[in-house]
């Protein structure tokens, strides 16, 4: 009995000392589960501290710059704009099926051809030759409602708004017709648009382009510019896109940001720290489907029906 005595108090011990090391566990726990939380808050406030809202209300020397195919609306307006001139019967359907080959082989080739792309514009241009501006406005408007009207990305909607609910211009800046983007700048509610102009002489095309292709670097000249009759300060301003060949007009900004990005833009982007949106559902989006092809208002050859390929073969 002596040698259960002398047991118990060790046990007792034991127990209480095991309930003071679980107690101490558990209130350390809990110490350092808030001190997380205040540093964690700390961080957001701290955040937050560093990154003033924007868009900055009132600021008039500040404007957004949005990129139209895939980064607006959902595919190419110009593959879409072409659905609706087919239906028309402005070309045949071997036209149509092969606009919409090549759109799919720009998207995943990620290549220019030059040569390629001078002989799909030419083609382009032949269609509208002829045919009044007002003629193709109008019916841009009804195939704007047709086709275009429920491919608006809500998610890159909501971001223009915001520039306009604070006071700024916005502008859609594309390689498509000019009359086609200001259509849907319109539609939209924005200030104007940059796009593609086709050459016309007493209100009819003439089947030619004035200058080029309102593609890639020329986009940035385009903000350039735009921004200097403006009065704009590009260090204020925004810009989005999808695609990597905008990558000069999105540099041109102090807010660039890649919207529903490719490959290359993504990876450009991250390296930059650049803001990043993706309102695709699925990392495939891009690519199911008739996909907007990188540079493809540039294939359309800045004609409002630029939607035919290569004509002259058939």
């Amino acid at each position: 009995m002596a040698a259960l005595g002398w047991l118990t108090p060790r046990r007792r011990s034991a127990t209480a000392r095991s309930v003071l090391a679980g107690e101490a566990a558990a209130e350390a726990a809990r110490k350092s589960s808030l001190s997380a939380e205040l540093a964690a808050d700390e961080s957001l406030l701290s955040a937050e501290a560093e990154e003033p809202a924007f868009p900055v209300a009132g600021d008039d020397r500040a404007a957004a710059f949005f990129d139209l195919d895939n980064t607006v609306m959902q595919g190419a307006a110009i593959f879409h704009f072409g659905r609706g001139l087919y239906k028309r019967k402005f070309f045949q359907r071997r036209e149509l099926t092969r606009f919409a080959w090549q759109q799919a082989w720009f998207r995943l080739a990620g290549v220019e051809d030059p040569e390629h792309m001078q002989d799909a514009r030419d083609s382009a241009l032949s269609i509208v030759k002829g045919h009044r501006v007002s003629e193709l406005m109008s019916i841009g408007e009804e195939i704007y409602d047709e086709y275009m009207a429920d491919r608006i990305w809500p998610g890159t909607r909501a971001l223009a708004q915001a520039h306009l609910d604070a006071g700024q211009k916005v502008w859609l800046v594309t390689a498509a017709p000019v009359e086609t983007a200001t259509i849907i700048a319109r539609r939209l509610g924005l200030t104007g648009a940059l796009g593609t102009v086709a050459e016309s002489v007493d209100g009819v095309y003439t089947g030619r382009l004035v200058g080029e292709p309102l593609h890639g670097p020329a986009k940035a000249e385009a903000v350039r510019a735009l921004a200097a009759a403006e009065g704009l300060d590009l260090e204020r301003c925004a810009a989005y896109s999808d695609s990597h060949n905008d990558i000069p007009m999105l540099s041109l900004v102090g807010h660039p940001y890649a919207i529903n990005p490719d490959n290359k833009l993504r990876k450009h982007a991250r390296a930059l720290d650049w803001r990043l949106r993706d309102y695709r559902t699925g990392r495939k989006a891009a690519k199911v489907g008739i996909p907007a092809a990188a540079g493809v208002g540039a294939l359309a050859g800045g004609t409002v029906a630029a939607v035919a390929l290569h004509r002259r073969r058939r």
